[in-house]
């Protein structure tokens, strides 16, 4: 155990099974022993030489010293935490010398240097400041002077004291002393760039601080078990120089990559792996490991183990410990040793400590880093700490000028003062950060890697410029260099015109000659022409004729063809077969006879007729069957002669059995002939009728002719061709010379042209000429003056970002200009330069402009960063006007994502490779380490790649990032603000009045703004136009080749270029002249734009009020436009104008005062009001800051009673300013007129006496607030009535249906809860009227908890698409959800039905840090807040609001039931409101509600209907007990309600009037809107009485509240309205202090065996005495230990724990702590106060332990258990009378005395003093209770005798009940009950709650 650990202490029941040994620190001599043995060893064995072995004592002796000197000037503390110095750092010193090796230390001098070298490496680098780093450095050397000669400040001046393992080169490692700086760096330059070629590059600046930091760095890693924590901000260059330092000693380093989702597994699965590499393979390594990389905090428990022993538990599954031992098995036996498992374990372990260095790099901003040390103790135990401090002006120089010499181009004498410049402006900025921190609670951070990033800004900011400038340069001069050319080449053009004239008229005669040729040949050609036409008719003639012959006998034939066809078709049926059978026939038929004769007279040749036509004939004409079928086939049809066919016809045809139907019953083969036969007669008849052949002859001679005719036109035809191709010759002759000619016409005039082009050019540009001649000098001055101008603007870019308007200012005007222009050689620059002209045009802003960007100077330069910045910018842009440009600028080549939605590191991953720009939108203050490296820009592989998540992708040049959060005043740690440009988008009170003019301009007057718009638009066109113009024109003149005369495009452009410019310059000046009267006119409206933008501005403010207060400037804007839209007309702009003030200042005011608690509501109303009399110079600064601030320092006492010493005190410090001289002379003179005002009811209403009345309202807030603070709530409102009007003030809730009107898809409804309302009625009844229910399934209401996320997901998921209405309840008790519903809620509301609503319910948070709903959840929404109103008037109307006429109505015993339901509802107003007493009101917090009344009414309304008589008990208890009475828990509230109804329902109340309060009765039979006026007219003002209690009630609650609201306003002022300034004391300084003062005056405990031993007597009051001393001995105890132990956690002898830390705060703000609270009793005091009652108790316990005889009066409140005393009262007398203990009562007598007045103590009971009463007071003379005086709050009680009597001796008549509390908490404090006398009513006393206290 270590006893120095702050959280050290062991319960001594379980030490006491325990023997305890403590280990001291060892001796001196014990020390010099250790480390004398060591050492001497070494020296021996190395062979060192005699004198340095024998100077080890001294050094050893020196070395005991100088820890001791350390241990006592560096204690720790709680920032300090790390300053532990233990053997553990001598250990390191003796470490480091045993490094050396005999050649470095020669003599006993090297020996000290390397001494004095390891203490500073020890000690030193762990100090975390510059001064303790000097203080250390003096107290070294002195000690070295102490003990050795020759050592004096030289050492650590003149060489370096620097000892490394490189001193001399890398190759050799030896610990030795580096013998210049130069060597070093050269040696460090060297391995810096053969790293470079191997990994990926650094591109470090080895300047000396950054040398010893490798040196020591490397120190460590070459230590055994080295390992380190390098503590610096972010950018310090921790990682770079480690990974150097590793590479120097040969160790390969790991870094785990984090990846989506990286969690402890992965990590352990990591480090696995390493310990496998490093402890199997035995490959040296480092752990390289930053806290960027701790996304969770256990990762650090696998930490410290690796730090402590390096064995981590359960890392290795048992197979792979198994593979592990049997691989370190082999190389145990190789070495000789035991090869048990546990050896080799062991081995394992002890390689990987020995071989794999951790090192830690972590930012000391915050706390984190000293709550990680504190839970994981090895995280400074056991590494070497190397603190990184701020670099010094010297390295920023040193690096600065490093960096200069290497851009080129600067002129020698100025690149000092650049690089002192670069050095300022980076500390200059810090200065500024401070500032702003203070003022405007913003964080900013400059690292190292900022200042870096700054000089490289500069370096490629210089090159582009100067590349720009150049170009321009040159296009100009070449330019010049063109125009003057050009008058040169006309006169050579001239001469060339002659020439070519001369040579054109030759042409021309040689074109005439060819002319006539080809008309000669033209007339041949026509003659051969005529004559082929005539003979070509010819051929046409004959061609008719042919083709019509033809055409007839094909006409004739088709004729024929039916009968052919059909003698074919009878030929078919014939074959040889039927033919053979009809050949046999012996003996045919006649008809058969018949067919075959006709056959043979047909087949007969050359129609010889046969004589024989028997069957016998024709059987030898068919013998031959197959020729016989051959003839009739081939049978010559067309020519029969004529015989053959008249005797076929004649003869055979005639034959009417000649038909082939008829002849087929006897053969069918006949049948076949026959019906040829016809058939081919048939044919024959008609062939030979239409005379076919004939034809046929005519045609055959016509084809003849025609073919002749034919042979001649062909003749002709090839002569006429003949003839053509000659003139095609001429003809193209003709036309090759006539276009020769034109080409020569053409050039003459192109020469023509040109002459006339070049003169155009010449005089086209004289003005040109000109205007480039001065650009070009004016180029050439800016080339001077570039260096210094990009200097600043490279400035401006790198800081000035995070800044508001204010101190960008600051920087640039107060202190970077002021620095530049003081320099001893000054660098050249432009005068009053703008660095945002440097870097953008005219041209460039407008087109920003177009894309709606903001028009203000503001956001002109947040454009400018953006563009310009190289890191990636990162922008605070609450009111989204940042993103929106940036999305209408990129427009859908951006990919917007945010952090955390699904696969949006995949998104990242396309864009870095295709070179997209990626907008994530939404950050958090922390930023996922995933994208770690794409922030910094870490690329890899000679900067072509980056790691994204755990992929390696191509890194795209082109790729961009934008980062943007929405939060207002988000704080990013240094690391990200060193790898991000920040830049404010913040919106500015000029830059939201701009835009705010615009819009009411284009409101009211569209035609103008439009017009405006139009004409900005315009001239943005025009600049950029003309700029494109120019462009273009140079472009192409320096394009254009040596002879451009030619180029006639260019002369157009330019003439086109030279016509638009003059148009547009007239244009621009006709736009002029109408902005002019545009603006005037605009300028009217601008009054109205100031108004909105103030209060915007106030709205914004308000959630420094409470977190749920936020407003967005979308929603804002919304309210603005309705406002004007809904302003009344009116006659002139001036009075419309006002209207539209009041107007848009009502609205704002509306819609921000709805969403307002109603504590909350006077605040912003004043707030609203002051600033509003601020901006028109009403009221003066410093008058409202006092008023405000009311710093009252010093304490006067009072001379007149009326005035407490604070009022006075206030009076006196007043009456020092001029406004209120001679106040406190006034009021001592006439104090009558004075005292009647400050005594009065209502003191704000009454006038000021004297002059006085004639102040200022300021001033008069000012005199109230001194003379009765309680009243100045009321004061304020009448303030408030009077500067702004009434209906600022009345506060009548707005219904929820009006308010619902203003929600949409896109402001969701956020009703903010308060106890005892709810809200959601609402929202169900008005969903009822519009048809949204839950029956209808178009409401879902979601109460959130457990599980309900999805349900409520997919509940708005459908409501979007369907236009439903969604509730979601309680949303805070969600909060890991909350993330996602806000991108929910955004995603939903696009695109969405219309009628699609979300209501969302939540509680506030108690307190700012437990805030958790989303900004923009809150920011879009519609907020409600719906709580209890406040005040009777209110109460009551809101109480009444829950009936109509019909439920006044409804009941047939109209008058009872009236005048109970008005009794009712004066009684729910009077429970509801009474809770704003605090616990005089009611003990405990109830939440009463509106549904308590309504079932209240109803069961009124039942039982009367039911019951002939009112039931007064039965309606009493039911009320009081159950309905109201249900939510109380305290008996004596229960009283409280039952006495209210017992007051405000009375069975007499309808005949005589019931005073509800004084003044007011319950009114007669009335209609509703009655009952409403009744109140408004009769209800007497607000006030205590109201509630039956005293008007000091509400003294204290509203000095309470009137504090808070002036201490609320004042936080809402700006800033730098008043800062107090002046150096406090340090909170350690303080706490000491305080600490010391108490432990002083705290006593001795009670030594308890000595009190108990002074009687044996145990009587009942002893036992209390010793209890009381027993409990005061608890609590001395607890002070005296927690203070003892902080004492020395301040001194540095303890770690200071977090409670440690809880006492030190609790110290410092004057609060009694809470472990002590809890050992004492109730208070409520602070601690001073508190401190003081301990001591008083003390001194009465002393009094009493003297002889342990009762006091003659007991302090009652002084003990810890007053019950216990009380008790001991009644035991003693009922043991001394013998009465059974639970017979007895105690009963009290007020005394008349006081305390003094008593000697000794009462004979029976106790007399008991220190009591109060709250309420009332005692009236001593009369003794009993009565009226309080106004003001005196809590009267003292006298001596009251406490005495024991049986209970049926009790007096009972006229007595009221009084608790008695401990302290004004009341409720849990609740000590006894006394009876005290009264001779009003005791329920007076009831309803006014008195009651007695201990302490107040």
């Amino acid at each position: 155990m270590n006893p120095t650990a702050g959280s050290f202490s062991i319960n001594p029941r379980l030490q006491r099974h325990f023997s305890v040994f403590a280990v001291h620190f060892p001796s001196a001599d014990a020390l010099a022993t250790i480390f004398s043995s060591i050492l001497s060893a070494h020296f021996l064995q190395g062979g060192f030489s005699y004198g340095v072995s024998r100077s080890v004592g001294t050094l050893i002796q020196a070395a005991i010293c100088l820890h001791q000197k350390v241990s006592q000037n560096f204690l720790p503390t709680a920032i300090r935490f790390h300053y532990i110095f233990n053997l553990r750092d001598l250990s390191n010193i003796f470490q480091g010398i045993l490094f050396a090796l005999p050649e470095s230390i020669r003599y006993p001098m090297d020996l000290v240097h390397l001494w004095l070298h390891e203490s500073s490496r020890v000690y030193s680098d762990k100090l975390m400041e510059e001064k303790d780093v000097e203080l250390f450095n003096k107290i070294l050397l002195d000690t070295g002077k102490r003990y050795f000669e020759g050592i004096d400040e030289s050492i650590f001046i003149h060489q370096p004291l620097v000892y490394c393992h490189f001193a001399q080169g890398v190759g050799e490692p030896r610990y030795h002393q580096a013998s210049d700086w130069e060597k070093l760096q050269k040696t460090l330059a060297d391995a810096l760039e053969h790293y470079n070629e191997l990994h990926a590059v650094m591109d470090l600046v080895l300047f000396e601080e950054a040398i010893q930091h490798v040196c020591r760095i490397s120190r460590i890693l070459e230590a055994p078990y080295g390992n380190a924590l390098l503590v610096g901000v972010g950018g310090s260059g921790k990682q770079s120089l480690c990974r150097l330092a590793a590479f120097l000693s040969m160790l390969e380093v790991f870094q785990i990559t984090l990846r989506k989702g990286y969690g402890i597994n992965d990590l352990k699965s990591d480090i696995a792996a390493l310990y496998i590499k490093v402890g199997v393979k035995n490959i040296g390594t480092v752990f390289l490991h930053t806290d960027a990389q701790i996304p969770d905090e256990r990762f650090l428990v696998l930490i410290n183990d690796m730090l402590a022993s390096g064995d981590i538990p359960d890392l290795f599954s048992d197979e792979e410990v198994d593979m592990i031992v049997t691989s370190i098995r082999m190389e145990l036996r190789g070495l000789g040793l035991i090869d048990t498992r546990d050896n080799c374990w062991t081995f394992f372990i002890e390689r990987i400590r020995r071989q794999l260095k951790v090192v830690l790099c972590f930012s000391p901003v915050g706390f984190t880093l000293r709550t990680r040390a504190r839970k994981f103790p090895a995280l400074v135990n056991c590494t070497a700490i190397d603190w990184f401090h701020p670099w010094p002006q010297l390295a920023l120089q040193s690096v600065s000028s490093t960096f200069i010499e290497k851009i080129p181009g600067l002129e020698p004498n100025v690149r000092a003062s650049i690089s002192e410049f670069i050095s300022y402006a980076h500390t200059s900025v810090n200065e500024v950060n401070i500032k702003y921190q203070q003022n405007e609670k913003h964080f900013n951070y400059t690292t190292p890697k900022s200042f870096l990033e700054f000089m490289k800004l500069y370096g490629n900011l210089l090159g582009k410029k100067r590349t720009e400038l150049t170009q321009k340069m040159e296009r100009l001069e070449n330019g010049l260099q063109k125009l003057q050319t050009t008058a040169s080449q006309v006169e050579d053009l001239k001469a060339k015109l002659a020439v070519q004239e001369v040579e054109l008229w030759q042409r021309n005669t040689d074109i005439e000659a060819l002319l006539d040729k080809i008309g000669q040949q033209t007339d041949k050609l026509n003659q051969e022409r005529a004559v082929a036409d005539e003979e070509e008719q010819k051929v046409a003639a004959i061609q008719a004729e042919v083709t019509k012959q033809q055409q007839e006998t094909e006409e004739d034939l088709a004729k024929a063809e039916p009968a052919l066809q059909a003698a074919n078709a009878a030929l078919n049926t014939l074959n040889r077969l039927n033919l053979t059978e009809l050949r046999t026939f012996p003996n045919p038929p006649a008809i058969v006879t018949n067919v075959s004769a006709a056959v043979l007279v047909l087949l007969s040749p050359q129609g010889r007729i046969p004589k024989d036509r028997s069957w016998k004939a024709s059987k030898m004409v068919m013998s031959k069957v197959d020729d016989f079928l051959q003839a009739l086939v081939n049978f010559d049809k067309e020519h029969i002669p004529e015989a053959t066919v008249r005797c076929v016809r004649d003869e055979h045809l005639s034959d009417p059995e000649f038909n082939p139907e008829f002849v087929r019953q006897k053969s069918s083969a006949a049948a076949g002939l026959c019906a040829w036969v016809i058939n081919i007669i048939r044919f024959h008849e008609i062939f030979v009728f239409c005379e076919v052949e004939m034809k046929r002859m005519c045609l055959a001679q016509a084809n003849a002719d025609l073919a002749e005719a034919a042979e001649k036109l062909e003749v002709i035809r090839k002569k006429l061709a003949e003839l053509d191709s000659s003139l095609e010759t001429l003809t193209t002759a003709f036309e090759k010379a006539t276009s020769e000619k034109l080409r020569f016409q053409e050039e003459v005039n192109r020469t023509n042209k040109t002459i006339e082009l070049a003169n155009r050019l010449v005089k086209g540009l004289e003005s040109e000429n000109v205007r480039w001649a001065h650009s070009v000098a004016q180029y050439h001055e800016q080339e001077e003056t570039l260096s210094g101008d990009v200097l600043l603007t490279a400035a401006f870019i790198s800081y000035a970002g995070s800044f508001s308007k204010k101190y960008r200012k600051e920087l640039l005007d107060n202190l970077w200009m002021p620095f530049l222009r003081s320099q001893k050689i000054p660098i050249l620059m432009t005068d009053g330069l703008d660095p945002v002209l440097m870097l953008t045009d005219d041209a460039m802003v407008a087109q920003w402009n177009n894309e709606g960007l903001p028009g203000d100077k503001m956001s002109t330069q947040n454009a400018t960063i953006l563009t310009n910045c190289e890191r990636w910018p990162l922008l605070i842009d609450p009111q989204l006007q940042g993103i929106k440009w940036i999305k209408s600028r990129y427009g859908n080549n951006l990919k917007v994502i945010s952090l955390g939605q699904r696969g949006y590191v995949d998104v990242i991953e396309q864009a870095v490779v295709a070179g997209d720009t990626v907008l994530i939108e939404n950050l958090e203050e922390t930023i996922d380490p995933v994208i770690d490296p794409l922030l910094g820009r870490h690329t890899i592989k000679k900067g072509s790649c980056i790691k994204v998540g755990d992929k390696e992708c191509f890194f795209h040049p082109g790729f961009r990032l934008i980062l943007h959060t929405k939060l207002a005043n988000p704080h990013y740690k240094p690391e990200i603000q060193a790898q991000t440009t920040l830049i404010n988008f913040t919106v500015t009170r000029d830059g939201l009045e701009d835009q705010l003019l615009a819009q009411v301009v284009n409101q009211e007057r569209p035609d103008l703004e439009h017009l405006k718009s139009e004409l900005t638009k315009q001239q943005n066109m025009f600049k950029i136009e003309l700029k494109l113009l120019e462009d273009e024109l140079l472009t192409r003149l320096s394009a254009a080749d040596s002879n451009f005369l030619g180029d006639n495009v260019l002369v157009e452009k330019l003439e086109t270029t030279k016509h638009t410019a003059a148009e547009i310059e007239m244009k621009v000046l006709e736009a002029k002249v109408n902005e002019v009267m545009i603006n005037e006119a605009r300028e009217h409206y601008r009054p109205v734009a100031v108004r909105a933008s103030l209060l915007y501005f106030i709205m914004n403010d308000l959630n420094k009020i409470n977190a749920m207060y936020q407003f967005s400037l979308k929603a804002f804007n919304v309210v603005f436009h309705k406002a004007v839209a809904m302003a009344e007309a009116a006659e002139d702009v001036k009075s419309r104008v006002n209207i539209l003030i009041d107007c848009v200042t009502y609205s704002t005011f509306n819609y921000i005062s709805r969403g307002l608690f109603e504590r909350d509501k006077l605040t912003f109303t004043a707030q609203l009001a002051f600033q509003l009399l601020l901006m028109s110079k009403e009221i003066n600064v410093r008058e409202l800051d006092f008023l405000l601030r009311f710093n009252i320092e010093h304490s006067y006492v009072s001379p007149l009673e009326f005035l407490s010493n604070s009022a006075w005190s206030a009076i006196k410090v007043m009456s020092f300013t001029d406004e209120f001289r001679g106040l406190d002379r006034d009021i001592e003179g006439s104090p009558k007129r004075w005292k009647k005002m400050v005594e009065s009811e209502c003191p704000e209403k009454e006038k000021f006496p004297q002059e006085w009345k004639g102040k200022s309202s300021l001033q008069k807030l000012i005199m109230m607030r001194a003379l009765r603070p309680d009243r100045m709530t009321y004061a304020l409102r009448n303030f408030v009535e009077e500067k702004l009007g009434v209906k600022y003030t009345e506060g009548r809730k707005t219904e929820f249906a009006k308010s619902f009107r203003e929600s949409g898809p896109a402001s969701p409804v956020f009703f903010i809860l308060s106890p005892g309302v709810d809200p959601l009625k609402d929202v169900e009844s008005l969903g009822g009227k519009l048809g949204f229910t839950i029956d209808l399934g178009k409401l879902h209401n979601v109460s959130l908890g457990q599980g309900q996320e999805a349900v409520a997901e997919v509940a708005m998921e459908k409501a979007a698409k369907e236009g439903h209405w969604v509730i979601l309840q309680n949303i805070h008790l969600v909060g890991r959800w909350l993330g996602s519903l806000e991108k929910l809620l955004e995603r939903c509301c696009e695109g969405s039905h219309p009628d699609y609503r979300v209501f969302m319910s939540a509680e506030p948070a108690s307190t700012p840090q437990e805030h958790i709903i989303p900004q923009g959840i809150l920011e879009n929404a519609i907020k409600i807040t719906n709580e209890p109103p406040t005040g009777m008037l209110a109460n009551l109307h809101a109480a009444l609001d829950n009936f109509d006429q019909d439920i006044l109505d409804q009941c047939s015993r109209e008058q009872e039931f009236k005048t109970i339901l008005f009794s009712l509802c004066y009684f729910h107003a009077c429970v509801a409101e009474r809770r704003k007493f605090g616990p005089q009101g009611w003990n405990r917090k109830y939440p009463f509600n509106t549904g308590d009344l309504t079932i209240s009414v109803n069961v009124l309304y039942n039982y009367l209907e039911a019951n002939a008589q009112v039931p007064w008990e039965d309606l009493r208890y039911l009320f009081g007990e159950i309905m109201y009475g249900g939510h109380i828990t305290d008996d004596w509230d229960r009283r409280l309600c039952r006495t209210y109804l017992e007051e405000y329902m009375q069975p007499n109340q309808f005949d005589r009037k019931l005073a509800l309060a004084p003044g007011f009765v319950v009114p007669s039979n009335l209609d509703y809107q009655g009952y409403h006026d009744f109140i408004d007219e009769m209800l007497p003002h607000e006030s205590p009485v109201h509630y039956g209690l005293h008007p000091n009630a509400e003294i204290e609650f509203l000095t309470v509240t009137s504090d808070n609201l002036f201490h609320t306003l004042l936080e809402l002022q700006s800033p730098d309205a008043v800062m107090g300034e002046g150096a406090s004391q340090t909170l350690e300084e303080k706490v000491k202090t305080i600490l010391d003062e108490v432990l002083e005056k705290l006593p001795e405990e009670y030594n308890m065996s000595d009190i108990t031993s002074k009687t044996a007597e145990r009587s009942p009051y002893i036992l209390v005495c010793f209890q009381e001393c027993e409990r005061m001995n608890t609590l001395i105890f607890e002070i005296r230990r927690s203070l003892k132990e902080l004492d020395l956690g301040l001194k540095g002898e303890l770690a200071i724990s977090s409670e440690m830390e809880k006492l030190q705060t609790a110290l410092f703000f004057d609060n009694v702590p809470d472990t002590w609270t809890k050992l004492a009793y109730p208070s409520t005091y602070s601690l001073a106060i508190w401190y003081n009652d301990v001591l008083q108790r003390c001194k009465e316990l002393d009094s009493w332990t003297q002889d342990l005889s009762l006091p003659s009066v007991v302090w009652l409140s002084g003990l810890f258990n007053p019950q216990s005393f009380l008790t001991a009262v009644m035991q003693s007398l009922a043991r001394k009378n013998e009465w059974p203990l639970d017979k007895v009562n105690l009963t009290v007598d007020v005394t008349k005395k006081f305390k003094e007045e008593f000697n000794q103590p009462a004979r029976e009971g106790a007399y008991v003093y220190g009591l109060y009463m709250e309420g009332a007071r005692w009236d001593t003379q009369a003794g009993v209770i009565t009226e309080a005086r106004l003001k005196e709050l809590t009267p003292s009680m006298p001596v009251i005798s406490v005495r024991a009597v049986p209970n049926d001796r009790q007096e009972t008549r006229n007595i009221y009940e009084c608790p008695l509390y401990k302290t004004k908490i009341r409720g849990p404090t609740y000590v006894w009950t006394f009876s005290l006398k009264t001779r009003e009513r005791p329920a007076k006393w009831v309803l006014a709650g008195v009651a007695l206290l201990l302490s107040v």
